[in-house]
């Protein structure tokens, strides 16, 4: 690391847990972002502020004014631009370190593979089952860890899914098929907030797994319930059943 490198990331470097050779692993590491929406915006922003030397983000939308009341990444000019532009001018105002790798398409089952495969680890951030079932899918047969986080109304839920391992269950044991009916944020509505809890919670786990510290949240769903100021983990175990990972 050069002198300045040094200064930006100090309040790390003293960090026993973390120290030089941890900081120079997050200038190496690439994490790929599904979504540079609600979940994106503080998961974006403090992973380039941590030094994570390539984020690749995912989305295919525009800024609309409809996003300003949570996605912080983006602002009032940016309407009408791509959010992977808006993202990268974002990212490149906080940390010139940091390679923002724009990917302005729909992930789905059919491109999924190819767009994980360059990283080292995936955040999930996106509104709806499909795009959550294809990006673990992809995650499970690539054998990449995957930070996936949602968030409706007042609530957040959050897990680290590894179920590639022996011991750990994968995003299916927990849903197995796409549910028929689907809440969304642009119907039931979700306080700006919660987005911000979430995503700097769901930053805090995809560093944690770069650098191996702590206890993760791989077999573990959190819950955050924001009206009763309230967090719960529930222990989630490998379904003997599952139709993804015990499967052979």
């Amino acid at each position: 690391m050069n002198d300045d490198q040094i200064e930006r990331y100090a309040r790390h470097i003293v960090l026993k847990e973390v120290g030089g050779a941890g900081q120079q692993k997050l200038l190496r590491a690439k994490v790929l972002c599904i979504g540079a929406g609600g979940l994106g915006s503080p998961l974006i922003m403090y992973l380039a502020a941590a030094g994570v030397g390539t984020i690749g983000v995912v989305d295919d939308d525009e800024v609309s004014l409809s996003n300003l009341q949570r996605q912080v990444l983006h602002r009032t000019g940016d309407i009408g631009l791509s959010k992977t532009e808006s993202a990268e001018a974002a990212v490149r105002a906080i940390n010139p370190d940091v390679r923002i790798v724009a990917h302005a398409a729909r992930i789905s089952a059919d491109n999924a593979d190819s767009l994980i495969a360059d990283y080292d680890l995936v955040c999930d951030g996106s509104d709806n089952f499909a795009t959550r079932f294809a990006v673990h899918d992809a995650c499970f047969r690539a054998r990449k860890p995957l930070v996936s986080a949602a968030v409706l109304r007042f609530d957040g839920q959050l897990a680290t899914w590894r179920g590639y391992e022996a011991d750990k269950p994968c995003y299916r044991c927990l849903f197995p098929d796409i549910p028929p009916e689907e809440q969304t944020c642009a119907q039931d509505g979700v306080l700006g907030a919660i987005v911000g809890v979430m995503g700097s919670l769901q930053a805090t786990e995809a560093i944690k797994e770069l650098l191996d510290l702590g206890d993760g949240l791989a077999g573990r769903l959190m819950i955050y319930d924001g009206l009763a100021a309230s967090f719960r983990t529930l222990k989630v175990r490998p379904d003997p059943e599952c139709p993804l990972c015990s499967a052979g």
